[in-house]
């Protein structure tokens, strides 16, 4: 008998040509579990709404221990396959980045983001290839998710801007990674030309200017992600229950269908 395929074999998986993966991002064990109850193939975290969580603001302010022990409550919480917004890799060095990301291996995480953020694409690249190269050396197997954040920070626009993305994707490429993450990139037409040319799974950011599924999947692209928008939307449900309860107002909200403590209760029974 064959052994069951590895984590993040598993998450490879998924990236699949001619799949779509959509990627809920959770920020703890129980929206973890609500993301894998709702149907998620896969988990990731998000970085801003991990911080938030902790009480600090997105940025890599968490300290490293904690980003840990959180993303051990996410891998205990869920059965599919998790990936870690990794940041810019918390840590000074490519040597030191490439540390963490096989201590999250070695504690069961399917995949990471590393991004570059308003560093020079060869502050990324560096990381990359050591990130590889150490998952090699000891044997582990984890996808690297490549994010630019070029279109994100708005530092070029239009066809320059495009071109920069391609210029770093094959970098990236070219340093071990598995995907790559360009937040910002919406329109058809640049969508088909970053598949075309960075040659690895695209990640995209949901937003209304996004096409649908059926259109992403004909375009080639491989996997969506929603950011901290699940955190932002519990909170501002949170937000407005509060407000309606200190005014006296005892009913629950009536749109959408509450889930019940039983029900929460029980995914963790």
């Amino acid at each position: 008998m064959n052994p069951p395929p590895s984590t993040a074999a598993r998450f490879r998986a998924l990236h699949a040509p001619g799949q779509v993966l959509v990627l809920l991002n959770a920020w703890d064990a129980v929206s973890a579990r609500l993301a894998e109850a709702a149907g998620g193939a896969a988990v990731a975290t998000s970085s801003a709404a991990v911080a938030w969580a902790h009480g600090v603001a997105d940025g890599e302010r968490l300290p490293l221990h904690r980003l840990l022990a959180a993303t051990g409550d996410v891998l205990r919480a869920v059965r599919v396959p998790v990936s870690v917004d990794l940041e810019r890799g918390y840590a000074a060095s490519a040597e030191d980045v490439a540390d963490v990301v096989c201590r999250l291996a070695e504690a069961g995480v399917a995949g990471v983001n590393l991004e570059d953020g308003a560093e020079p694409p060869e502050a990324l690249a560096s990381k990359l290839h050591a990130a590889r190269g150490a998952l090699e050396r000891a044997g582990l197997d984890l996808f690297l998710n490549a994010r630019t954040d070029v279109l994100l920070r708005r530092a070029l626009s239009g066809a320059e801007a495009l071109d920069e993305v391609v210029r770093r994707a094959r970098r990236y490429v070219d340093a071990g990674c598995d995907g790559l993450f360009v937040p910002g990139l919406a329109a058809a037409e640049g969508l088909s030309r970053v598949v075309a040319e960075a040659r690895v799974p695209l990640n995209v950011w949901a937003s209304p200017a996004l096409p649908s599924i059926e259109q992403l999947r004909a375009l080639g692209v491989r996997r969506v992600s929603v950011g901290p928008r699940l955190a932002l939307t519990a909170l501002s449900a949170a937000r407005h229950d509060a407000e309606q309860v200190i005014a006296g107002r005892w009913a629950p909200p009536s749109d959408g269908a509450p889930l019940t403590y039983a029900e929460v209760n029980a995914w963790f029974a």
